[in-house]
C-alpha cells in the first residue's frame, strides 16, 4: 500500500501532542481536515490508530508501531534531500584529480589541505602523474575530472587556466663549477645548458617535459647532452646529486633539499601550473573545488 509522507507526519504530529487540536497547530492545518486524513488513514489500514482518552487521544497498539516506523522513514527522506542539497551545492561526491610532482611540491599541497577542511565530505581521489599528455587526456577522456599540470595539450575541448608561474631551475651538482659562489646564487643563461650535461625524464615517459627542456636549450643555440635519464623526481635529483649531470625542473622542487644538489635558477625561464577541465562537462562540485584552489595562489 502507497502511503505519503505526509500523512505518516500526521501520525507522528498526533502521536506526540497527543491532540488533534495540538496537532493541526503544529502541521498548520485545521483541526476537522487533520480529522479527516486520520479517518481516512484508519479505513485504508483497516485498524484504528487512536483512541479518545478524556480530551486527548492515546495511540493504539498499531498506532505506536506505525508511528515509531513513521519517524524513522521520515528522518531518513529528510537524510535524502539534505544529501541532494547538498551534492547540489557541491559540498558531496567524488572527484579524481590527476596532477604533476611541481604541483605538490609548489601551491598545490597547501590548497589540498584548505579543499580537506572546507569540502570534509568530499571523496578526493589524488593521482600523480609524469606524463602531461597522459593528464590531459585522462581529462578529456573522463578518467580525471581535473589536471594540475604544466604542459596542457593544445585541444578545444580542454578548458585550461593558468594557475601558477614559477621560474624553471638547474638542480647542479654541488660540486660542479655553476654551484659555486656566494648565495643565494644569481640565474644562469640558458646557454649554460650545453655546459653541462643533463638528466632528463624518458622521452616515452613524458615527451612534453622531455621535450621542453631540449627546446630551451636549441632555443639557446647550444646543443644538450643527455647524460642520464630518470623516471621520477626522486631518481633524476640522485643521479644529479651522483654527479651524472644537472636537471631542469620547476623552481617548486628545491623543496626537497636533496643533499648532494644545488638549485640555480635559468635566467627568463617560466614555467605554468594549469588547471585543465573539460570545456563541456558541468560539475557544481568541480567548480567550487576549483575556486578553493584558485584562492591561495598567488604566485607569478
Amino acid at each position: 500500500m502507497d502511503m505519503e509522507l505526509r500523512l505518516l507526519g500526521y501520525v507522528v504530529a498526533v502521536a506526540e501532542e497527543g491532540t488533534v487540536s495540538g496537532a493541526a497547530r503544529r502541521l498548520n492545518l485545521t483541526q476537522p481536515t487533520l480529522s479527516r486524513q486520520l479517518r481516512d488513514l484508519e479505513r485504508r489500514l483497516g485498524t484504528e490508530l487512536f483512541v479518545r482518552t478524556g480530551r486527548g487521544l492515546t495511540a493504539t497498539p498499531a498506532g505506536l508501531a506505525l508511528a515509531q516506523r513513521a519517524r524513522a522513514v521520515l528522518a531518513g527522506a529528510e537524510a535524502a534531500l539534505e544529501d541532494v542539497r547538498r551534492a547540489a551545492q557541491g559540498r558531496t561526491g567524488r572527484l579524481t584529480v590527476a596532477f604533476a610532482g611541481s604541483g605538490i611540491n609548489g601551491p598545490l599541497g597547501a590548497a589540498l589541505g584548505t579543499v580537506r577542511t572546507r569540502l570534509p565530505d568530499v571523496d578526493l581521489r589524488l593521482i600523480e602523474s609524469f606524463d602531461d599528455e597522459e593528464m590531459s587526456r585522462g581529462v578529456l577522456d573522463g578518467t580525471y575530472d581535473v589536471a594540475v599540470q604544466r604542459l596542457p595539450l593544445a585541444d578545444n575541448r580542454l578548458r585550461t587556466q593558468p594557475w601558477w608561474r614559477e621560474p624553471l631551475t638547474l638542480f647542479l651538482p654541488e660540486q660542479h663549477r655553476l654551484a659555486r659562489g656566494r648565495r643565494p646564487l644569481p640565474p644562469v643563461p640558458a646557454r649554460v645548458l650545453g655546459e653541462v650535461p643533463l638528466v632528463l625524464w624518458p622521452r616515452e615517459v613524458s615527451p612534453r617535459s622531455y621535450d621542453e627542456v631540449i627546446g630551451l636549450a636549441q632555443r639557446a643555440g647550444v646543443s644538450p647532452l643527455v647524460a642520464a635519464e630518470g623516471r621520477s623526481v626522486p631518481t633524476v635529483l640522485a643521479l644529479v646529486a651522483a654527479g651524472f649531470g644537472a636537471a631542469v625542473l620547476a623552481d617548486s622542487m628545491r623543496v626537497l633539499r636533496r643533499v648532494g644538489v644545488t638549485p640555480r635558477p635559468v635566467a627568463d625561464t617560466v614555467t605554468t601550473l594549469h588547471l585543465v577541465r573539460h570545456a563541456e562537462r558541468e560539475s557544481v562540485l568541480l567548480d567550487r573545488f576549483l575556486d578553493l584552489l584558485r584562492a591561495p595562489a598567488s604566485g607569478g
